[in-house]
């Protein structure tokens, strides 16, 4: 044997290396494999009555291509909406949200957070800066966010509640303007044009069976977040928020209009 063949077969540095490199590789062959098997697992789930080629299609797409705008999705927030004419209507909203700008995240809301999901809505959430600079007719269209995260109600499942807790001292400041494209508490199929949401002030408002079954899903409770939250301020609502709370509100309807040409 050479003498640097037996140098670095007694320092084990060949072997050693080598090893090292077949554990890495045998790691990232399962986690792929894992990976694949999970996105196969959830095409299958919400595949059923699609012709076998097209759900092949939809595992390659899922394998293949990268989604950039979802996987930027870095939040996911659950909390609960009102309709902006019909505060009887109260929904769960699952809000995936990336934090675009200083003062903008722009969120896409689902009924749950399983792969079946339907998607019903989007929400913008700007700072109370830009909230103030918008024109009055445009704050109508806005709810504030300080009674969602103060009461407990709005939640960030999943992560320790003192990173959720700092993660709130932001958003307890924010104003938001959501729109369902789906009313799923009525109807099976997204019937109809979007809807203006608006979220809940005070307590007493907000359905306590509806925050009960989301709190049992989910594993948590909101009457401990609210008493987790005392120490964060309460801020002051800017004028022209939560505009429902006149008796009065605006809401979207289909209407015929002359084409423009």
């Amino acid at each position: 044997m050479p003498l640097t063949d037996r140098f670095r077969s007694h320092n084990g540095h060949d072997g050693s290396w080598r090893n090292f490199g077949l554990g890495v590789a045998s790691g990232l062959a399962a986690a792929a494999t894992l990976w694949i098997g999970r996105k196969a697992a959830m095409t299958a789930s919400v595949g059923h009555g699609h012709p076998l080629k097209h759900r092949l299609l939809d595992l390659s797409s899922g394998v293949m291509q990268r989604k950039y705008p979802v996987e930027a999705m870095s939040t996911y927030l659950n909390g609960f909406h009102f309709y902006a004419d019909d505060m009887g209507r109260q929904v769960e909203a699952s809000h995936f949200c990336i934090h675009l700008r200083h003062d903008l995240h722009q969120c896409v809301i689902f009924d749950s957070n399983r792969p079946d999901a339907r998607l019903i809505g989007i929400e913008y959430i700007i700072s109370a800066d830009r909230f103030h600079g918008l024109p009055d007719e445009e704050k109508r269209l806005w709810h504030s966010h300080h009674y969602e995260v103060k009461s407990g109600a709005l939640v960030a499942p999943g992560i320790p509640e003192l990173a959720e807790r700092e993660y709130f001292k932001d958003l307890v400041t924010t104003y938001g303007k959501t729109f369902h494209t789906w009313q799923y508490d009525r109807d099976d199929f997204p019937y109809g044009v979007p809807q203006l949401m608006m979220g809940f002030t005070e307590d007493g408002q907000l359905d306590p069976h509806l925050q009960a079954a989301r709190d049992a899903r989910l594993g948590i409770s909101s009457e401990q977040r609210r008493k987790a939250r005392t120490e964060i301020p309460m801020p002051g609502v800017l004028q022209g928020a939560n505009s429902w709370e006149s008796g009065r509100t605006v809401q979207t309807r289909m209407e015929d209009i002359s084409l423009g040409r």
